[in-house]
């Protein structure tokens, strides 16, 4: 079962003043330890089934009280060793009292291979809040990130490869702050192994003070599974990380940065003889065979709309645009938002399903294609339904695309699926990539 990170170390010479817990339950220490918030404070000991009854309640499992095969196979989930079931009425724990917060760590690994890793999951987290990351080199920064084994001084020992991953501390003095990852696992920047930027995110969310999420498709939520890596954040860990520290201070992309190789969008879509191009709560507009774009605030063009665009698609035979934040959706016709955002389950999104990464529309088959993380799912714009209950691999129908898709568009006869910063030309019929080119050439760089 997994373990409790929740105590004081001496930093010093390692050694440990702790009281912990083998259960599920996230026990907090008792009152006789000086420091220790009440917050923290065990409150009653529950009993191992009931205890595991919050733990399949947690997961979605039946609530049997009992390690069925069910349970078991979720226990064996690679995952994070911070407890599932400390809080269920809240999503957020403590809290920094500053926004400026440093951070340092130590490795067997080389530096040039993690520091952009790590720097990558903090800037995620920096993005969405008001919070500022700045790099100590110094033993006493506010988050201490190591790369242990087995036994490694803190009383929860890692297991070896697979299991436990990593586990870290909330926000407080002493360990408060830290983060460890098992040395024995395999970390990668990829897909193979674990991806170290993926992981490390999650932890540095505990570190900040935010707690497991419920919710599949969350960076928060506790078992491993590969996710895409570009607009890592989900709506609800942006709202955590927003409740706990405000919003952010981030500016929309700007004119200057337009012809940056990196450049990414988050959402692109034709409009009529125009595309669309989406990136934070920014947006450009291109008329085709023109050299001349709009661009701006998205507010300035719908102002009915202030918040970033997941996913986009048009549908010219009703001259309608839709566009996709989280869960919900908005009707637009021309630049008017027609009536109150939707939620997604009206398409027949299952509730797991949080945000849309990707959506095109292909008018000569009614068909519109919703793109989730390594799935698609395919809408009949006709029949107003989805064709299956269940979504499909994107790589079984489109070989050749690999990564999470950001955006997508359906123009000349073929799909065009924008990966990071590159833009694939996709041959549907072939079913193979027929050209490729970087997202700053859509916008005449």
């Amino acid at each position: 079962l997994t373990q409790d990170p929740s105590f004081l170390e001496t930093r010093a010479n390692h050694s440990l003043r702790l009281r912990f817990s083998w259960s599920w339950h996230c026990l907090s220490h008792n009152n006789t330890l000086k420091g220790i918030p009440i917050s923290r404070r065990r409150r009653s000991r529950p009993s191992f089934s009931s205890k595991l009854k919050d733990m399949q309640n947690f997961f979605g499992l039946n609530r049997t009280g009992t390690l069925n095969p069910d349970t078991l196979a979720v226990m064996r989930t690679p995952r994070c060793g911070v407890s599932d079931v400390e809080d269920y009425s809240h999503r957020r724990g403590n809290r920094w009292k500053k926004n400026i917060i440093t951070y340092g760590y130590t490795s067997e690994l080389p530096v040039n291979t993690v520091d952009a890793l790590f720097a990558s999951a903090l800037d995620a987290w920096a993005k969405a809040s008001p919070l500022t990351f700045q790099r100590s080199y110094s033993h006493q920064a506010d988050i201490m990130v190591e790369f242990v084994g087995n036994e490694h001084g803190d009383s929860f020992p890692f297991d070896g490869p697979d299991g436990t991953l990593a586990h870290a501390f909330g926000p407080g003095e002493g360990i408060g702050g830290d983060v460890h990852f098992d040395e024995a696992e395999t970390w990668t920047a990829g897909f193979k192994g674990f991806n170290l930027y993926v992981v490390a995110a999650h932890e540095f969310g505990h570190a900040l003070g935010l707690k497991h999420s419920q919710n599949p498709n969350s960076v928060m939520y506790p078992t491993y599974k590969n996710r895409k890596t570009h607009n890592l954040l989900s709506s609800e860990d942006i709202m955590n990380i927003n409740t706990l520290y405000g919003k952010t201070n981030h500016v929309s992309q700007s004119i200057t940065d337009t012809c940056n190789p990196d450049l990414t969008f988050d959402a692109v879509t034709t409009v009529g003889e125009a595309i669309f191009f989406f990136r934070d709560k920014y947006l450009w507009i291109k008329h085709n065979n023109q050299n001349d774009i709009k661009e701006g605030p998205i507010s300035n063009f719908m102002p009915k709309i202030d918040c970033q665009i997941d996913a986009a698609y048009w549908v010219p035979q009703r001259s309608t645009a839709y566009l996709f934040n989280g869960t919900i959706f908005w009707t637009v016709k021309g630049s008017q938002v027609k009536g109150r955002p939707k939620n997604i389950s009206s398409l027949g999104f299952p509730s797991w399903v949080q945000q849309i990464d990707a959506a095109v529309h292909i008018h000569k088959t009614v068909h519109t294609l919703f793109f989730t993380q390594h799935q698609y799912w395919r809408y009949n714009e006709h029949n107003k339904t989805m064709n299956d209950s269940s979504p499909r691999n994107i790589t079984d129908d489109f070989p050749e695309i690999n990564g999470p898709i950001s955006a997508a568009i359906y123009k000349d006869g073929s799909l065009h699926f924008f990966v990071g910063s590159d833009v694939y030309k996709y041959d549907v019929k072939q079913k193979e990539i027929i050209g490729a080119d970087k997202t700053t050439s859509w916008l005449g760089c």
